[in-house]
C-alpha cells in the first residue's frame, strides 16, 4: 500500500515539473494537505524530500516555495549534466543492444515528424525516452542516480519552448549522430556528441534566461529568477513555437 508521504511527494513533484506550481510560488502545507487528502505531517516530509532534490526551498518562518533558479544555477547544473550525460553515452557505446539502438532510431523519426506538426508534447516525451535509453544502457546505477538530480531542470524550465528552428535542426542532428556513434561502438565519439548536445542546450537556455533578466531590468522591475512566468517572460523567453529537443 502506498504511503501517504510518497503519494504527496509524487503529487507535488509532478505539479512542479508540469508547471502547475510555478517557480517562486508558495507551497502552503494546509492547502497541499487538503488537495492530497493527507495530514500536514506527510506534506512536511514530502517538502523536505523535494528540498533535498533542489525543487523546493524551505525558508525560516516563511514556509516552502518552488525553487527559483538563477542563470548561475542553470550554468552550474548544465555543466554537471554535460559531464554526467557524456560519461553515460561513453559507457553505453560498449553496452547498448541492437534493440535499444533501433528504438532510438524510431524515436529520432518520431521527433522529426512531430516537429513538422509543431507537436511539442510528443517531441518532449520522445526526447526523454531517447535519453533514458542512453542512461539505461550505461549500466551504472550510481550514474543514473546522479543524473536524476540534474535532468529535472529541463522539465521544470520547459526548455523546448525556447528553441528556434535552427536549434531544433541542430539537436535532431546530434540525436542522429549519437545513434551512429553508439552503433559504431565508439566511446570517444559518443562522449563528444553528447557533450556538444548538452552544451548547445545550455547555450539556448542561458541566452533566453539572460534576455529575460535584462528585459526586466530595462523595464525597471527587479530581475526575476529563471522560470518566473509573467507577460514579459512569455514574450521574451519563447522565440519559436517549434522544437522540444534538448
Amino acid at each position: 500500500m502506498e504511503r501517504a508521504v510518497d503519494r504527496v511527494y509524487t503529487h507535488i513533484r509532478a505539479a512542479i515539473l508540469d508547471g502547475r506550481h510555478r517557480p517562486g510560488e508558495r507551497l502552503g502545507e494546509a492547502e497541499l494537505a487538503e488537495v492530497t487528502g493527507a495530514s500536514r505531517t506527510p506534506v512536511r516530509e514530502a517538502l523536505r524530500q523535494l528540498e533535498v532534490e533542489g525543487l523546493v526551498e524551505v525558508l525560516p518562518h516563511r514556509g516552502a516555495r518552488v525553487y527559483q533558479f538563477t542563470s548561475d544555477d542553470l550554468e552550474e547544473i548544465y555543466d554537471l549534466r554535460m559531464t554526467l550525460e557524456a560519461l553515460a553515452a561513453g559507457r553505453a557505446a560498449s553496452r547498448i543492444t541492437l534493440a535499444q539502438l533501433d528504438e532510438m532510431t524510431d524515436l529520432c523519426d518520431r521527433m522529426e515528424t512531430a516537429a513538422h506538426a509543431d507537436d511539442l508534447e510528443v517531441i518532449a516525451t520522445a526526447n526523454m525516452e531517447f535519453h533514458a535509453i542512453v542512461r539505461t544502457a550505461s549500466a551504472s546505477t550510481r550514474l543514473t542516480s546522479m543524473l536524476s538530480a540534474v535532468i529535472q531542470l529541463p522539465l521544470m524550465m520547459r526548455t523546448f519552448h525556447r528553441y528556434a528552428p535552427e536549434d531544433l535542426q541542430r539537436s535532431a542532428g546530434h540525436h542522429r549522430e549519437l545513434v551512429a556513434a553508439l552503433r559504431a561502438r565508439d566511446e570517444v565519439w559518443a562522449d563528444a556528441v553528447m557533450r556538444s548536445h548538452v552544451r548547445a542546450a545550455k547555450a539556448v537556455l542561458l541566452a533566453s534566461v539572460r534576455a529575460d533578466e535584462e528585459a526586466f531590468q530595462r523595464a525597471g522591475t527587479p530581475a526575476q529568477p529563471a522560470g518566473t512566468t509573467s507577460q514579459l517572460t512569455e514574450t521574451t523567453a519563447q522565440p519559436a513555437q517549434s522544437g522540444a529537443l534538448r
